[in-house]
């Protein structure tokens, strides 16, 4: 690979990531898929997202390559790690940083609305997880996602993410748009914090509540400005999907993984849980959510 250093093994599809020596560029490897999100990333840089600049792109050794800039060396969920490592809690800086950067991200998003379109079953994984939870395809849930469906209906839709999290985000950008698609505008950002919760304790962090109201209330005067409505009045229903997302491809194979069975049990739980939050308040508390560790004890 020449002054090409290897990073890591891409999650969840083939290829890895290499970083130039000089840590000026990055270059990515895969196949298909990595060959659609450049494209798409070619497409919103151009609309003003806050993405990586791709530089090259092309094939080679029987597989597809891309190269883009840097945007920083570390990831705000390596930045909260950090920080609780050394501190034992997370910075006020990781939420204030992530909140200026979905906002650029909410601003770029709400100049190119796109026309209604589907878009639940994709980001939420939902054939999956009925195919995985036949028990959770009963009316009750497809009821609360119709009702979250048609609140959702009043925000315009925009390219998005889909999987927004302090591991994608840079002081400078977005990274990883691998699973990019039509969702409402804010669906990506403001759950971004809440999400830490469905990891069950095992990021090495956790977000107070302060932390996620502050990063909501940023997040709440920027879209006031964008389109005259502060959009965390729908934070349950983002959360209601998030609940299909994590719960997906859980389900495990081998009966002799008793901790991948714990795991999925456990967001089961989760969801739940936060279906009947939802479904009582419009809204789903993640800091009620128990960790990991607890469930596992509670379940053992």
């Amino acid at each position: 690979m020449g002054d090409w250093e290897f990073v890591k093994d891409r999650t969840a599809t083939q290829g890895a990531v290499w970083r130039l020596t000089d840590g000026l560029l990055y270059k990515r490897t895969g196949g298909e898929d990595l060959r659609a999100e450049t494209a798409f990333q070619q497409l919103v840089v151009g609309l003003g997202y806050p993405v990586p600049e791709i530089v090259d792109s092309g094939s080679e050794g029987g597989s597809y390559f891309v190269v883009e800039r840097a945007i920083g060396e570390t990831s705000l969920h390596e930045e909260a790690l950090a920080d609780a490592r050394r501190d034992g809690q997370v910075s006020y800086q990781v939420p204030s940083t992530a909140a200026a950067v979905s906002s650029k991200l909410l601003q770029a998003q709400a100049r190119h609305p796109l026309p209604s379109t589907p878009w639940f079953e994709k980001a939420a994984f939902a054939p999956e997880v009925f195919e995985e939870n036949p028990d959770f395809d009963i009316p009750r849930i497809h009821e609360a996602v119709k009702h979250a469906l048609d609140r959702l209906a009043q925000l315009p839709m925009v390219h998005g993410h889909r999987d927004y999290g302090l591991p994608n985000v840079l002081r400078a950008g977005v990274i990883d748009w691998q699973h990019h698609g039509p969702v409402p505008l804010g669906y990506d950002v403001y759950p971004a914090l809440d999400i830490v919760a469905f990891k069950g304790g095992g990021k090495g962090y956790t977000i107070t509540r302060e932390q996620r109201a502050a990063y909501t209330s940023a997040l709440d005067s920027t879209t006031a400005s964008l389109i005259g409505q502060r959009v965390s009045e729908h934070l349950g229903d983002f959360l209601l999907v998030k609940c299909f997302f994590f719960l997906a491809l859980m389900r495990p194979t081998d009966p002799a993984r008793h901790d991948k069975h714990i795991k999925w049990q456990y967001r089961r739980a989760l969801f739940t849980m936060g279906l009947d939050q939802y479904e009582s308040f419009n809204t789903i508390d993640t800091g009620a959510f128990p960790t990991l560790d607890r469930f596992a004890a509670e379940h053992r």
